[in-house]
C-alpha cells in the first residue's frame, strides 16, 4: 500500500488549514440562509444526458472535461461537473415547481473536471451552489447577484469584482447569432472551433487562445443587440443593484461557460489570483428546466468556488480561522485520574463546551505541549496526589494562573471559565 497519492489535480484538506476552509464554507453560505433558502443534496453522479443536455455539448466540459462512465448495468453515468444541471433535475423530478414560487435552494459540495492541474484550478473542488427557479423578476435576479457579493464582503474579501451583462433570450438572441456566426465566417478558425461555433457561436467569444481572441475585436456584441423587453429587464436589474448598493463592471464579452444562460449573467473576479481569476459566476437560465424534460420555468442562480475564495482570502492576508475546536482540555496523570478526565470531558461536551484529553501514555509535559496545541483556553490537570486531596487544578492557558478546585466543583469551574472567556472575545 506504501506509494499511494491522491489523485493528480486533486488535494486533500486537513488540520490546522482545514478550519480556513470551512469557515470560508460557512461565510459563503450565510447569507443563502439568512435569505430563506433551503438546504439540499443531489447525487454526486447522474445520468450523463442531465449534463450533455444541461450544460450544453458544445462546452468544453461535456466535450473534454466529463468524467464519464458505464455503471454495471450499462447505464452512463458522470461524476457532475457542476451542480446546478442536478439541482434542476431534483427540481423537475420531484416537482418543486406545483407548490410556492420561487423555489429557493443552495447546497455545497464537489465537482469533478478533468481539466490540466494548475494554480486555482483542480480536477476535483467544491462549490457553493444556490438557485431561484420559478421566477423570471428583475429583482430575484438582483438578489441573487447581491447574496453572493454580501458573501464575499462578510469574509472581508475588497479585491474582488462584479463583471455583468446581459446575453439575451429567445425574443433577441436568433437574430444576434446571425449577425455573429457572419462575422464568424470571415474569421481564420480551426475545424474545431468552426464546429462549436455551428453549434453555439456565442463559444467561440469565450476562446481564451490569443490567435483567436485577436480576431474577435469587432464581433458583434449581444449586449448591443438586445431586444426592447430584455433591454428593459437588464436596466431594472441594474436599478435593484444600484438600490442594494451593489456595484459592477460591465463585461459585454463575458461569455460564461456553459451553454443554458440567457439575460443576466455575471462574474466573480479577484485581481490577487492571476489567470485564474475567476472565484464565481452565475446567471439566469430560463431554458435550462424545458431542456431538461421539465416545465417551462425561468430560474437564476450562481456557484461559488470555495477554494478559489480561499486562495482570494490568502492573497488578502485575511484571519478567516474557525474559533479554536476545543475550548477545554483535560490532563489526567494516572489510570484512575484517566477515568475522571474521560467522565469530565462527556458532561462537557454534553453540555455544548467542545472539550478533549490527552491519550496514549504521556507524561506532564507532553500533555501539556498537547493541551496547548488544542488551543483551550482552560485546562484541569489531575494527578494521583490532587486525587488523594479531592481536588483538580484548573489552569488558565492564557495566563498561566492555576487554582485548585474540589473535584466535585471541576464541571461547573471550567464551564464557568470558558463562557467568560467567550463573552471577553
Amino acid at each position: 500500500m506504501s506509494g499511494l497519492s491522491a489523485p493528480k489535480g486533486t488535494f486533500d484538506v486537513l488540520p490546522p488549514d482545514s478550519a480556513r476552509f470551512l469557515a470560508v464554507r460557512e461565510t459563503l453560505t450565510a447569507p443563502l440562509r439568512r435569505a430563506g433558502y433551503g438546504y439540499v443534496e443531489t447525487p454526486v453522479f447522474e445520468e450523463t444526458a442531465v449534463f450533455s443536455r444541461g450544460v450544453g455539448e458544445s462546452t468544453d466540459v461535456v466535450t473534454k472535461e466529463m468524467y464519464t462512465f458505464d455503471d454495471r448495468g450499462g447505464r452512463s453515468l458522470t461524476l457532475r461537473p457542476e451542480l446546478t444541471a442536478g439541482l434542476m433535475r431534483a427540481f423537475i423530478e420531484h416537482r418543486l415547481y406545483s407548490g410556492s414560487l420561487p423555489v429557493k435552494l443552495w447546497t455545497v459540495g464537489s465537482a469533478f473536471r478533468y481539466e490540466r492541474p494548475q494554480a486555482g484550478r483542480y480536477r476535483h473542488f467544491t462549490q457553493v451552489d444556490m438557485e431561484a427557479l420559478g421566477v423570471d423578476d428583475p429583482a430575484l435576479d438582483a438578489e441573487v447577484v447581491a447574496l453572493g457579493v454580501q458573501g464575499f464582503r462578510d469574509l472581508g474579501l475588497t479585491d474582488f469584482e462584479l463583471l455583468l451583462t446581459s446575453l439575451g433570450d429567445a425574443t433577441c438572441r436568433p437574430q444576434y447569432r446571425e449577425l455573429l456566426v457572419a462575422h464568424l465566417e470571415k474569421l481564420d478558425l480551426d475545424e474545431e472551433t468552426r464546429r462549436r461555433a455551428a453549434i453555439n457561436p456565442l463559444r467561440v467569444l469565450d476562446d481564451k487562445r490569443p490567435e483567436v481572441q485577436a480576431q474577435l475585436d469587432d464581433a458583434p456584441l449581444m449586449v448591443d443587440h438586445l431586444s426592447d423587453s430584455t433591454r428593459a429587464h437588464y436596466d431594472a436589474v441594474r436599478q435593484h443593484l444600484t438600490d442594494l448598493g451593489v456595484t459592477w463592471t460591465e463585461a459585454p464579452r463575458l461569455v460564461r461557460g456553459l451553454d443554458y444562460y440567457t439575460k443576466t449573467t455575471f462574474e466573480f473576479v479577484h485581481s490577487g489570483l492571476g489567470a485564474q481569476s475567476a472565484i464565481g459566476g452565475g446567471g439566469r437560465y430560463d431554458g435550462l428546466s424545458a431542456a431538461l424534460g421539465g416545465p417551462d420555468v425561468s430560474g437564476i442562480g450562481y456557484a461559488v468556488g470555495v477554494d478559489r475564495t480561499l486562495l482570494a482570502v490568502q492573497a488578502e492576508g485575511l484571519d478567516v480561522a474557525a474559533a479554536a475546536g476545543v475550548q477545554a482540555f483535560v490532563v489526567p496523570l494516572g489510570a484512575e485520574a484517566k477515568r475522571l478526565a474521560v467522565r469530565l470531558v462527556g458532561q462537557l461536551r454534553a453540555a455544548g463546551v467542545s472539550a478533549d484529553t490527552v491519550y496514549g501514555d504521556r507524561g506532564l509535559k507532553g500533555a501539556m505541549k498537547a493541551a496547548d496545541r488544542s488551543g483551550a483556553s482552560h485546562a484541569v490537570v489531575v494527578g494521583e496526589r490532587d486525587l488523594a486531596d479531592g481536588v483538580g487544578q484548573l489552569k488558565d492557558l492564557r495566563t498561566g494562573e492555576q487554582r485548585a478546585v474540589p473535584v466535585g466543583e471541576l464541571f461547573e469551574a471550567l464551564t464557568t471559565a470558558v463562557s467568560q472567556e467567550v463573552v471577553s472575545a
